[in-house]
């Protein structure tokens, strides 16, 4: 997750009470909540108690005297490095304290009050799932309620995660980012005020050697098909002639075991599949296609004489990553609406091209932030394995009492069977040759004047494993 503050706006008190400051928290570029300097001075105060004064990171000193502008912008400068701080701190990060401040200031922010609640979350197929939930729930919360409505055991909660996703005019999702445990869904995708950002149901893990595991049961089973049927349909996956042949031949007998059996082997399953955007590799201003999965970043590239290349960054031969955020200077009031700027993200990597060459490539996509959870979700799954564990875990119970259980159960329906193949597929595939033929230019370490976000800057463990015979 990015965090940031980018701005501040100068707001009337409550009751006649003199005007403050407030600072707009942005995750991943979007308005998350709008707090004073003396509710973060709270947190930090609540962190030192509790994890002690040389763990939790300095924090801006108090000032006696009104502050001015140079002051104000100084200050916030300074909470944003501690938010981000904070953040990358995987003990501070992911405390209970960190996530209920910005859940409970999110619900404030928005000022939408607890109370109880009909939220739609969509599966794969297009099937809407109806639960009951507070306003106030957390991911956690929502993710069982939709868990119990399907009848999906606790031990498979795990597997699945919810995404907010914008829906595109083919009835296609891009993926905004993975609900976490700091958010409120319901307060998220209603703040956003648009119809087309919607909530959906999908498997979170990499790779399909846990699709076993998913299969095991009936209601796992089902997800998992009208997923990879959607993802065919949506041209995530490639299939040929002869392979949607075979699959439809699956589907009309209801074989969805051997249909996600023949799909696992088909080019691109499991991936997430990316808008188009901009990557400096191997020319600046090149148009591509990112897909995330089986450890990689995969390019589909187009350059400037139109030639279309494709090739994989795996994700073993990347030493580190940053997601970078920018907007443009405003001379506006401090006062403007908040969450109007047009921010810009990049993700940038240092890849290891050759022995003892590494170069950085950049992607500028509004979706950089969502390919970062990717990458490092990959870097987990891989340290899980190398250590000999397994990402299969009971869904955690509430602390105050047992799952939620529905009163009514909603089967997942059957996707329809599959349309003919789209011919355009696999021309691109044959049109397509290696990137490694292609001469390699990295960006530059320089970073832009207006950059107001700094570094989310991301280590990777997974990459200390790499011998000579990996490369």
């Amino acid at each position: 997750m990015h965090f940031s503050i980018p701005e501040t706006e100068t707001r009337a008190g409550d009751g006649g009470a003199a005007a403050y400051v407030a600072y707009n928290i942005h995750v991943n570029g979007v308005l998350h909540c709008r707090v004073r300097y003396s509710q973060l001075l709270g947190l930090h105060e609540q962190l030192r108690k509790e994890y002690g004064a040389n763990v939790v990171p300095a924090f801006p000193p108090k000032k006696i005297f009104t502050l001015t502008p140079a002051e104000v912008e100084q200050r916030r400068e300074q909470l944003e490095k501690y938010m981000q701080a904070v953040r990358q701190d995987p003990t501070l990060g992911g405390s209970e304290t960190f996530n209920s401040f910005l859940r409970k200031a999110q619900q404030e922010t928005q000022q939408i009050p607890t109370e109880e609640v009909v939220l739609e979350v969509l599966l794969s197929n297009g099937q809407r799932v109806k639960v009951t939930i507070l306003t106030s729930d957390q991911t956690e919360d929502v993710l069982e309620a939709v868990a119990s409505k399907l009848d999906l055991p606790d031990d498979l909660v795990g597997y699945f995660s919810l995404f907010l996703v914008r829906q595109t005019k083919d009835g296609a999702f891009s993926f905004v980012r993975k609900l976490q445990e700091f958010e409120l869904p319901y307060v998220s995708v209603t703040s956003l005020h648009n119809p087309e950002f919607q909530i959906i149901l999908r498997k979170s893990y990499w790779d399909s050697a846990y699709d076993d595991d998913v299969m095991e049961h009936r209601v796992g089973l089902n997800l998992l098909y009208a997923q990879t049927v959607s993802d065919i349909e949506h041209g995530w996956i490639l299939v040929n002639k002869e392979q949607h042949r075979q699959l439809k031949s699956l589907q009309e007998k209801v074989s969805k075991k051997e249909f996600i059996r023949l799909a696992q082997t088909l080019k691109y399953y499991g991936y997430l599949k990316f808008d188009p955007c901009v990557t400096d590799f191997p020319e600046k201003g090149c148009h591509v296609v990112v897909s995330a999965g089986n450890n990689e970043l995969n390019f589909q590239v187009r350059l400037p004489n139109e030639q279309i290349k494709e090739g994989s960054f795996k994700v073993t031969r990347m030493r580190c990553w940053r997601v970078t955020s920018s907007v443009p200077m405003s001379n506006g009031p401090s006062g403007s609406s908040p969450g109007k700027s047009e921010v810009k993200l990049e993700l940038a990597f240092e890849y290891l091209m050759s022995k003892d060459r590494l170069q950085w490539v950049t992607i500028t996509s509004p979706q950089a932030i969502m390919l970062s959870i990717c990458l490092q979700s990959m870097v987990d799954e891989l340290m899980v394995k190398k250590s000999g564990g397994s990402i299969r875990k009971m869904f955690r119970r509430r602390v105050n009492g047992a799952l939620r259980r529905s009163d009514s159960q909603q089967a997942v329906k059957s996707p329809p069977l599959l349309d003919s193949p789209d011919a355009s597929w696999e021309p691109m595939a044959k049109l397509s040759s290696k990137l490694t033929s292609v001469s390699l230019r990295g960006i530059s370490h320089s970073s832009s004047a207006n950059d107001v976000a700094a570094n989310d800057f991301h280590g990777n463990y997974a990459f200390e494993g790499i011998g000579d015979e990996d490369l």
